[in-house]
């Protein structure tokens, strides 16, 4: 294979072609492509190096305080004290366990996702179209492309239906580049005016091609300048944000108490060395590290959960975003409706026909405009069948295809007969393409569109007795009928040419048409989908349907689903939507529920009007015009299986399956994980508190310490671990879809949290300073094991009475998340170990307690679990924290 990287642009499309060894008809076979993926490697670029498990590993050293801890134990152990120097040092390595485990699965969970958004590409292999992943291509692959694609590689033209490519990302040149096929002679032509050529990472919007791929990966242009690629967005959530803050906030009040500590510790004679390493450990045990790095491995892992229910999450901060949305604007084609469409109803010559079957009886007893129209359905339709008979294609040209098929009309026959000569792509401005097609006697041109578009340039219209002028608002008044039926109508026309007319400007080309007829497909509504419309009312979300169907159609649908409350509900077109002003329009914005005829740009104008309402919208969207607005809402949401890479792209959010109900499911699951990000935070922060308070308070009491360094670095190893990370599996709350969004300014220590984490901490130091100062004045020599017992018996107290904000725990069940229930019982068993088995005695300088003094360090515990289900109770009955949410 001879490489002419630098002038492609020179040959001929059979010169390259040859150059490559390949053939442009049928493609490369799987022996080629296994070979030249030897050699040439995926077509990727490369990424910058992610961390090794190694460095992951080592980073969990490199904390601050961890760094200290480590100096304390040599201290320690320089000292004398060994025990203590083993045991800090086994509880580091612990820490740095349990840290790299979370990371390694966080990154794996983001890789995961990563490959699964990665671009797929139509290529030709062995004369058969397949879809494969961009990665897998190869130099000499034959690839289809068409509006919406990134251009997955570099690309000699070999086929270009007015193909338009968007190079802004690599030339930076706003306006589309219109492509041909020709070589062209300037050798040392600039990147942008390399016509028949299209590059790695630039977007089609308009038009289809085909291309023979001539570089991959870092040997693509995009690749030489692989740099001004962005890494992908790795930027902090606003949640990991304010956690950043509260815990640089909440670090410098630990600091501070721990400094305190040391300076009373040592003035009241205490040794130096145990005051250092408890002020350390306090430290440790104080500053929420965790939070920030719990929040990522939350969303991560959620969004890897989320897959499974068919949303891909592509960008982190849009998990947390879901529990905030209040509009879910919605395409009404395969995502509230099955995207199968079946043609019903035809209109030619002036009466409907459902049974157009039989082939004779069209023929004999419709006559021409019959036939004409069948021709029309089968040739102006992108549509085709593939090597096993099934129809390949859009939709609605399917059902086109479909229909025509049925009906006697083989596409292949009849295109043998007349040939397409070119063609005038669909576009949302126009709404209409036309196709040209060779006749015996010139070029015949179909053309097919919305009823308003294409009614309007017909003059006359062909009728079993010839041509006839035509009443153009009777025709609108019958498309008007059929869609009053929930019909989707597209109306059918053509023109003869002498010869194939020159120009590409449709306004040219698409007038002084004949009218040939109506078809009338459905589109039945999803089964699913009305529970998730009554679902989303039910949870404070307004859904909201946009199409570009007629109106009649999209209130019939709406009705059904029950977005529209009476079947006469008021529809929004997208010509009353252009003769709006913005603050006309906003005023009415919240109370419109469906846009019919709406254009790709109007989104825009829906989304901004809504969010300057203070509304947070969800968007879905599948076309390169959608892109917009899907950038432009808070969550855009693209189509996995219909839509085009570049709305993918500007979405944050991909539904795998299309569909509405998808996504009512994610907003539930990012409502459910916020709610445990929540939990997690409420219980982490109470229990650090608990720690503070009970070491800084017990001095003004005239106690001891009441806990050693080991002791402080136990609990928090134990309780903050396995419990605290249980919490994340916590399942939804109960009537988690029948409250208001939570507006996307509010705190997360909101409807009561803050107080509750300041009582609660209070509580628990109070309880265990009650237990030492018990067994202190009567005498036990046990008073230090009974203030550890009980401080960590409490938060296991605490961590179960807070699985839930409002319900009681005994009516959500025990068990109804094991692996919390299992962590508990684990460190409740981990905890007896400390007291009851010698050689941990010797670590933890515990004493076995007696029976009674066990009781009373279970009852002094269970007090918390009683206090916080007596808070509920009060939250229930709106008696305490009143905003809290319903």
């Amino acid at each position: 294979m001879k490489n002419h990287h630098h002038h492609w642009h020179t040959l001929t499309a059979n010169e390259v072609a040859k150059n490559l060894e390949t053939n442009h008809q049928t493609g490369l076979n799987a022996a080629q492509v296994a070979e030249r993926t030897a050699r040439h490697g995926p077509n990727a670029l490369h990424e910058k190096r992610r961390r090794s498990p190694w460095r992951m590993l080592l980073d969990q050293f490199t904390e601050f305080m961890i760094i200290v801890l480590i100096v304390a134990a040599i201290i320690s152990g320089f000292v004398g004290d060994i025990g203590d120097t083993i045991f800090i040092i086994v509880i580091v390595i612990l820490n740095a366990a349990v840290g790299f485990v979370q990371e390694f699965r966080a990154e794996r969970a983001m890789a995961a996702l990563k490959r699964m958004s990665e671009a797929s590409a139509r290529v030709l292999r062995d004369g058969q179209v397949e879809t494969v992943n961009a990665s897998e291509l190869v130099p000499g692959d034959v690839v289809l492309l068409e509006a919406g694609n990134v251009v997955p590689a570099d690309f000699r033209l070999v086929e270009a239906a007015q193909l338009r490519i968007d190079e802004s990302a690599l030339t930076g040149e706003s306006v589309a580049v219109e492509k041909q096929i020709h070589p062209l002679s300037v050798v040392d032509a600039p990147l942008g005016d390399k016509t028949c050529l299209a590059y790695k990472g630039t977007i089609v919007t308009y038009g289809r091609g085909r291309g023979l791929v001539i570089a991959t990966g870092m040997q693509s242009e995009l690749g030489k300048i692989a740099t001004l690629l962005s890494e992908g967005d790795d930027s902090k959530t606003p949640l990991q944000k304010r956690l950043a803050g509260f815990g640089k906030w909440i670090s410098l009040a630990a600091l501070t108490i721990c400094v305190l500590v040391f300076i009373i510790g040592i003035t009241r004679g205490e040794p130096l060395l145990l005051m250092f390493m408890t002020s350390v450990s306090l430290a440790v045990a104080a500053i929420p590290s965790a939070l920030p790095a719990v929040v990522t491995i939350s969303l991560a892992l959620g969004a890897h959960k989320m897959v499974k229910q068919h949303a891909l999450i592509q960008s982190l901060p849009a998990v947390e975003t879901l529990g905030s949305v209040t509009f879910i604007c919605s395409d009404k084609t395969g995502t509230l409706t099955q995207n199968k469409m079946h043609v019903t109803t035809l209109y030619a010559d002036g009466e409907l026909c459902t049974t157009w079957q039989d082939e004779k009886t069209l023929i004999e007893n419709k006559g021409n405009p019959w036939i004409t129209l069948f021709h029309a359905l089968a040739l102006s339709n992108d549509a085709h069948l593939d090597s096993h008979g099934k129809i390949q294609g859009e939709p609605t040209e399917a059902a086109f295809l479909r229909v025509a098929k049925d009906a006697g009309w083989d596409k292949v026959i009849l295109e043998h007969d007349a040939p397409r000569l070119k063609e005038l792509a669909f576009d949302s401005e126009r709404k209409r393409m036309t196709t040209f097609h060779r006749t015996a006697d010139g070029v015949i041109a179909y053309t097919k569109g919305s009823p308003e578009a294409l009614v309007s340039q017909c003059e006359n219209m062909l009728t079993s007795s010839g041509e006839q002028a035509i009443d153009q608002a009777v025709l609108l008044q019958q498309a008007e009928a059929m869609a009053a039926n929930g019909l989707r109508v597209l109306a059918f026309a053509y023109r003869h040419w002498k010869t194939l007319p020159d120009g590409e400007q449709p306004d040219e080309l698409e007038r002084d048409l004949i009218f040939l007829g109506f078809a009338g497909l459905i589109d039945p509504p999803r089964s699913e989908a009305k529970e998730a419309v009554s679902l989303c009312k039910s949870a404070g979300i307004t859904p909201v349907m946009i199409t570009g169907d007629h109106p009649a159609t999209a209130r019939a649908i709406a009705y059904q689903l029950g977005i529209l409350a009476d079947s006469d509900g008021r529809v929004m077109t997208g010509a009353e939507l252009a003769n709006l002003d913005e603050k006309t329009f906003e005023a009415e914005v919240e109370l419109v529920r469906v846009y019919a005829r709406v254009d790709p740009a109007q989104k825009i104008k829906i989304v901004r009007a809504l969010q300057d309402k203070g509304e947070i919208v969800a968007m879905t969207g599948d076309g390169v015009n959608d892109a917009p607005a899907l950038k432009a809402a808070d969550i855009g949401i693209a189509m996995g299986k219909g839509g085009t890479d570049v709305a993918r792209e500007a979405a944050r959010m991909v539904l795998l399956d299309d569909n509405f109900a998808t996504i009512v499911h994610a907003v539930r699951y990012g409502r459910r994980l916020y709610d445990n990000i929540r939990k997690f935070v409420r219980y982490a922060v109470t229990t650090n508190s608990a720690e503070v308070l009970t070491i800084f308070l017990a001095p003004f009491l005239g106690l001891p310490i009441p806990l050693l360094p080991t002791h402080i670095l136990w609990i928090n190893l134990v309780t903050d671990g396995l419990p605290a990370l249980a919490l994340t599996a916590e399942p939804a709350e109960r009537g988690v879809m029948r409250r208001p969004p939570r507006p996307p300014q509010e705190s997360l220590f909101s409807h009561g949290m803050w107080q509750h984490m300041i009582w609660v901490g209070l509580l628990m130091a109070g309880l265990t300073l009650f237990a030492q100062a018990w067994a202190y004045h009567t005498g036990s020599s046990h008073w230090q094991t009974m203030a550890f017992t009980v401080l960590t018996l409490s938060q296991l107290a605490h961590v179960m009475a807070i699985r839930s904000e409002k319900e009681s725990l005994f009516s959500i069940g025990i068990l109804s998340n094991l692996p919390l229930a299992a962590a508990v019982i684990v460190t409740f068993m981990l905890q007896m170990a400390t007291i009851y088995v010698p050689a941990f005695n010797t670590i933890f300088k515990t004493e076995p307690l007696s029976m009674n003094e066990l009781i009373v360090c279970i009852a002094l515990s269970s007090v918390v679990f009683i206090a916080v289900e007596i808070e509920k109770w009060l939250v229930r009955h709106g008696w305490l924290y009143r905003t809290q949410r319903i």
